[in-house]
């Protein structure tokens, strides 16, 4: 039949596109500049304050029992060992840190009102912070990876930042990104690549990878990121720490660069990343700030009462890496513990429109706004504040070594001119169908399990081969729906495996409730130094 035939050809593209994938692979690796570091691995957290939540350490803050300077100083210590290994952290306010510090001790001696008014008025008080560099922290850069921006200093806070320091943290410095948040991994002209803090080799995602690689170094213990196709998740999975991308229109996206453009201000989400999913709820309550209310975030979640999904993948689409078998197992190995601890029943599905995800991302990323004006261009994007960009010059200055652009980055302009500004009628049907079935499932108490990314984190420079994968984060941004990313312990490689937790709009606090549960069956964040990754 037509179907059988069409399936036969997709499987035979599929592996002629894998097969142009290796060919290519082989190619660059013989050409890719290597990276050689003298040391394999991560030294040990020797200070035990590294290894307590933002919560704990604000209680002990707050009741004398350390002060805020002993742990901004054991952070700066820690990011000053790991940092020349991982190039996480671009730009540092170490010295502003210990003052801003000093000043919460001395508050904390003079306050009349006991605990807990200084609970009240300033949760996170004393707690030192790390923040996304697309985000504008006052005197801090944000370039995102443009050198055509290397000068520019913020002389504001971007509102969730704002709504953070109020609450008492400390920002301690500003962390890489991909170059124009548009990449999944974080490499760009002006601060180079950061590595993946269990495998130095491998990458820490994107675009927020250098938050989520100084978190999974135990050099930050709560941090902001970012996320339009995946730039908070893909970055907690690889890096083996909790992150959330909230309901849409939570959490203001103001004070962030680039600024979303066409329809991309409803897909675009500003979220926390940390070590501790205990960390998770009182960040978001903070960044939302009344709009938080909205999710009701303290009312108590029975998860023995909700209904339970899991979709093991996305229908084997061509343009995807097919998901490694060691997540597909431990998708299992979490519905199993769901079944045997809370006495639910898990349904497994098959969502058919899954399939087309990155064709569903990408029609709706391009798609005019509202007052009918498309979005800017990556290369007009690239052009900011410089010479306009023309994507097929660059690819060749890039060839020859002169350009002032990452690969990924050309790339992302190159397909650019090849998209067409008419949508396709097939694949905006599929996106309302999804929509449709997707909300009606989930409702006020549904809970899907679904893969963060079908890979465990790659090497550098990987993902330009296999460019889509991300549409497994990517889908949700477009369907608006709420998401909390989970580390579920390491690979047989020493490498974080995780698992998305979606649910309705505005219903994330089951996705939340789901996290704890989850750290507690799975031991959370683990520490790299101490996984025998490769010895």
């Amino acid at each position: 039949s037509l179907t059988m035939a069409l399936t036969r050809f997709e499987r035979f593209l599929g592996r002629l596109l894998r097969a142009v994938v290796w060919m290519l692979f082989a190619a660059f690796n013989l050409f890719a500049p290597q990276q050689r570091h003298g040391v394999s691995r991560l030294p040990p957290i020797t200070n035990p304050l590294l290894l307590l939540s933002a919560r704990q350490l604000a209680r002990k803050i707050r009741r004398k029992e350390v002060m805020s300077v002993e742990v901004v100083q054991a952070y700066i210590d820690r990011i000053q060992e790991v940092n020349p290994l991982i190039n996480a952290m671009v730009k540092d306010r170490f010295s502003a840190a210990l003052q801003e510090a000093a000043q919460v001790d001395k508050l904390i001696e003079e306050e009349m009102g006991g605990e807990e008014v200084l609970e009240d008025r300033l949760p996170l008080l004393g707690v030192p912070i790390t923040v996304k560099e697309a985000f504008a922290l006052q005197g801090m850069p944000n370039s995102t990876g443009l050198l055509t921006r290397r000068d520019l200093v913020s002389g504001v806070d971007a509102p969730s930042v704002a709504l953070l320091k109020r609450a008492g943290a400390i920002p301690l410095g500003v962390t890489n990104c991909s170059e124009l948040c548009m990449w999944l991994e974080s490499h760009n002209r002006l601060y180079g690549i950061t590595n993946n803090p269990y495998d130095f080799e491998r990458i820490a995602g994107g675009s927020s990878g250098g938050e989520g690689s100084i978190l999974g170094a135990g050099a930050s213990v709560i941090g902001v990121g970012s996320d339009i196709g995946g730039s908070i998740r893909i970055p907690c999975f690889f890096n083996g720490i909790f992150g959330h991308k909230p309901s849409t229109g939570i959490v203001s996206n103001d004070g962030q660069y680039p600024p979303a453009s066409g329809l991309q201000m409803g897909f675009l989400c500003t979220g926390p990343m940390c070590r501790y999913a205990e960390d998770l709820i009182p960040m978001l309550s903070i960044m939302g700030g009344p709009n938080a209310n909205k999710l009701g975030l303290s009312a108590e979640v029975d998860l023995k009462k909700l209904r339970f999904f899991s979709v093991p993948h996305n229908g084997g689409s061509h343009l995807v890496s097919p998901v490694d078998a060691q997540l597909l197992q431990a998708q299992k190995t979490v519905v199993r513990r769901l079944e045997a601890d809370l006495g639910v029943k898990v349904q497994e599905l098959f969502i058919p429109q899954l399939k087309y995800s990155f064709q569903i991302w990408g029609t709706m990323m391009a798609s005019p706004g509202k007052d009918g004006k498309p979005p800017t261009t990556f290369a007009e994007l690239m052009s900011e504040g410089g010479k306009k960009v023309w994507p097929v010059w660059e690819l060749f200055k890039w060839f020859l070594g002169f350009s002032s652009h990452t690969l990924a980055a050309i790339g992302l302009a190159l397909v650019e001119l090849f998209q067409s500004s008419h949508p396709s009628p097939f694949i905006l049907q599929q996106k309302e169908s999804l929509q449709q079935e997707l909300e009606e499932l989930l409702g006020t108490d549904g809970v899907l399990l679904y893969p963060s990314h079908p890979q465990i984190a790659p090497k550098h420079h990987h993902p330009v081969f296999t460019p889509f994968n991300f549409s497994y984060t990517g889908i949700f941004n477009i369907l608006g729906l709420p998401v909390t990313q989970c580390p579920l312990g390491l690979s047989e490689e020493g490498l974080p495996l995780g698992v998305q937790i979606v649910t309705g709009k505005l219903q994330d606090r089951l996705s939340l409730a789901t996290a704890l549960y989850l750290e507690k069956a799975f031991g959370g964040w683990r520490e790299p130094g101490k996984s025998a990754a490769k010895p």
